[in-house]
């Protein structure tokens, strides 16, 4: 055996053994444990995917809420109240707080444990904050995985504050079971309300810093659009030659049709059966007012999920995608890491320029030629630091 070799098995053998003992200690419950393993996987250190494999099996004890919304919108405030609010209920609360990477330095000031420090110190209270690292859609890459192992560690609740980018902010709804979406009155006018994307991932909105002007017209404009989303504006309305103003369903449905942002407000009252209407809130973070009825109105999300077979339907569908997002993962790294097929690529350049060659072609020619290369059975994991 060459020194090269030795020396390698040697260190495979260390790290292997530290794994083993910081797997001990994680579930013997130990914090310091805990703050190793996310560090582990959030960077894919050496090990990493041992960590994850130990903890699957205990996956699905969490719930996990996602918080989104614009800059500004008070998203880390309303995240340490909630948390607050489920200390005070005897859970365990973790929280993923993610933040811009800057496209300059590459750093990130990663500033919400100081925006969260009044929960920061809580033993029930883990905080994690992540950099985006140039992903986009609002979380960091690794978002998932961390919130994976804080499920195997035991949180009760997981909460994800994303960056905050706007309406192309949807990974969210694929890692949380449920998602609220934050907006302020200047979030933007009605037309604001009826745009793709972000407005469409919410399972419960609320208005925060509602003591500011235009609260009340922003949570009317979002109702209205819930309320045409979900057609209940004709639904309930009898044909035209057949109302009966005199008869109490007759008044009710034509008064339903007349104000559909009313219609969507009382759609989202009460426990629904077959059909989740988002609740539209109302909240001061800044002065703890209406966290109580946020908290609610996730909690009658959860039940929905449960009793409709929903949540088993969207964590299935996150398991899927973690499968791909796996292989995807796994591909990048083993192509873009090997010397012989970045040569390759170079080699084919003249052709391109020249325009003797196509990419498509040049595609085809590099997943023939790596067939080996990607079917092998080991690979060396991608390390972010």
């Amino acid at each position: 055996m060459s020194m090269t070799t030795a020396a390698s098995s040697t260190r495979a053998a260390s790290t292997e053994s530290a794994l083993g003992r910081l797997l001990e200690q994680f579930r013997a419950g130990k914090p310091a444990a805990l703050a190793r393993a996310v560090s582990i996987v959030e960077n894919h250190r050496p090990g990493f995917e041992q960590v994850l494999a130990a903890q699957h099996a205990l996956l699905g004890r969490a719930r996990r809420i996602g918080i989104t919304g614009p800059p500004g919108a008070g998203k880390s405030t309303l995240t340490t109240r909630l948390a607050r609010l489920y200390r005070e209920q005897g859970k365990r609360v973790g929280i993923v707080a993610v933040d811009p990477t800057s496209p300059f330095t590459g750093g990130a000031l990663l500033g919400d444990r100081i925006r969260m420090e009044e929960v920061a110190l809580d033993p029930g209270v883990f905080i994690r904050s992540m950099a985006t690292r140039g992903s986009l859609g609002g979380l960091a890459t690794a978002t998932r995985e961390v919130c994976d192992v804080l499920d195997g560690f035991g949180m009760d609740v997981i909460l994800i504050e994303t960056v905050g980018v706007g309406q192309s902010e949807l990974d969210v709804a694929r890692a949380a079971d449920s998602t609220l979406v934050v907006l302020v009155p200047e979030s933007g006018d009605s037309i604001q309300t009826l745009k793709a994307g972000v407005m469409e991932i919410a399972d419960v909105y609320t208005v925060n810093k509602a003591d500011r002007p235009g609260a009340d017209r922003l949570r009317n404009d979002i109702e209205l659009m819930l309320g045409l989303r979900a057609g209940a504006a004709l639904q309930n309305v009898p044909a035209h030659h057949g109302v009966d103003l005199r008869s109490a369903p007759d008044r009710d449905a034509l008064r339903d049709a007349m104000n559909p942002a009313r219609a969507a407000r009382a759609a989202a009252q009460g426990e629904p059966s077959d059909h989740w209407t988002p609740p539209v809130l109302r909240s001061i973070a800044a002065q703890q007012e209406g966290i109580t009825e946020i908290a609610d109105a996730l909690d009658r999300h959860f039940r929905y999920l449960e009793r409709s077979g929903e949540l088993r339907t969207r964590r299935r569908a996150r398991l899927r995608e973690r499968v791909m997002e796996v292989v995807e993962q796994q591909v990048r790294q083993r192509l873009w890491r090997d010397a012989a097929t970045l040569a390759w690529i170079d080699d084919q350049l003249d052709g391109l320029e020249a325009g003797t060659l196509v990419p498509f072609a040049v595609a085809d020619a590099l997943r023939a030629r790596s067939e080996e290369l990607l079917t092998g059975a080991s690979f060396a994991p991608l390390q972010h630091g």
